[in-house]
């Protein structure tokens, strides 16, 4: 089986117990490195390591509560904590990149030398190496089982790695050149890059939880499948659809005769969402039954009830 697919076939709530364990590993990793050294990029990188770990456990909390089936008080499911727990990831990368810039400001104010840079360097790649196959396996389960938790833990490691290759380049070139304010000004650099990243999770949560509408490519698949059943008795309109963490969902109306019986339209219908969840995966229809010459209004500016 290739690599990718049994990639795939790791759960998120698997993975993330993974995650926190390579994350303890690498603060261990990171925090000697810093120590043995005293370079502040390190001490900025050895931080994002500290937010990794909590990310990771907030995120496996989120998965659990989003794998509940659907009760009495949430009857579409609880989808969505995925979302927070995509938000508060990206919350945390902002306090992280202030926190790393606070540091880099008092050290570049205070230049000071940095010792045993080989030592540093090698425990860093490490951590790296450990982060950058854990995002890879993350970002391929995230796809398979459409996981926003997972896919922003993942983010947030490979924006981890980056960090890591920025601090160590800084670090070697301070070696190197023996300019010591280089290690704060590459650990500022870092910081506002994961800053960025930070800000794009908080937006990508934020627009699920105001039910963004589907990707492009999956409303192009539904009309692809919708255009299998029309034809000049039968067509569809006022489609609306929205995301709800893995799952998702799409309305719309069928028209038909108005001589047709109930039972035939009925039939017609479950033959429509039948194909429609075929054909995506994670798909709820909901399809309203209309005659072909009644017409539904919702762009009125006043409700008439």
């Amino acid at each position: 089986m290739p690599l990718v697919e049994r990639a795939q076939q790791l759960t998120p709530e698997s993975l993330l117990r993974v995650s926190i364990v390579v994350a303890t590993l690498t603060i261990g990793l990171k925090a000697l490195a810093w120590w043995v050294t005293g370079s502040v990029g390190l001490l900025s990188d050895a931080m994002e390591s500290i937010v990794n770990l909590a990310s990771a456990a907030f995120a496996l909390l989120m998965v659990r509560i989003a794998a509940r089936p659907a009760d009495k008080d949430h009857p579409y499911g609880h989808h969505k904590a995925e979302y927070f727990s995509s938000g508060f990831e990206g919350m945390l990368i902002i306090v992280a990149a202030i926190g790393i810039i606070w540091a880099a400001v008092r050290r570049m104010l205070d230049p000071q030398e940095i010792h045993d840079v080989g030592l540093g360097i090698s425990l860093s790649v490490l951590s790296s190496a450990l982060n950058g196959g854990l995002a890879w396996l993350m970002f391929q389960s995230a796809r398979a089982h459409r996981s926003i938790a997972l896919e922003g833990d993942a983010r947030h490691l490979l924006t981890d790695v980056w960090t890591s290759a920025g601090v160590v380049l800084g670090v070697g070139l301070v070696a190197f050149t023996g300019w010591h304010w280089l290690d704060p000004a590459v650990a500022i650099a870092v910081a506002l890059n994961i800053l960025r990243e930070g800000t794009h999770l908080m937006w990508r949560s934020s627009q699920g939880l105001m039910d963004c509408a589907l990707e492009q490519d999956v409303l192009d698949e539904i009309r692809k499948t919708l255009a299998q059943f029309e034809h000049s008795t039968i067509r569809f309109d006022h489609l609306s659809s929205r995301r709800s963490g893995k799952r998702r969902f799409v309305d719309l109306h069928m028209h038909m005769p108005a001589s047709w019986t109930l039972g035939r339209a009925a039939a017609v219908r479950a033959s429509v969402e039948q194909a429609l969840m075929s054909a995506v995966p994670g798909l709820r229809a909901t399809i309203q039954l209309l005659p072909s010459d009644v017409e539904a209004h919702f762009d009125d500016h006043e409700d008439p009830i």
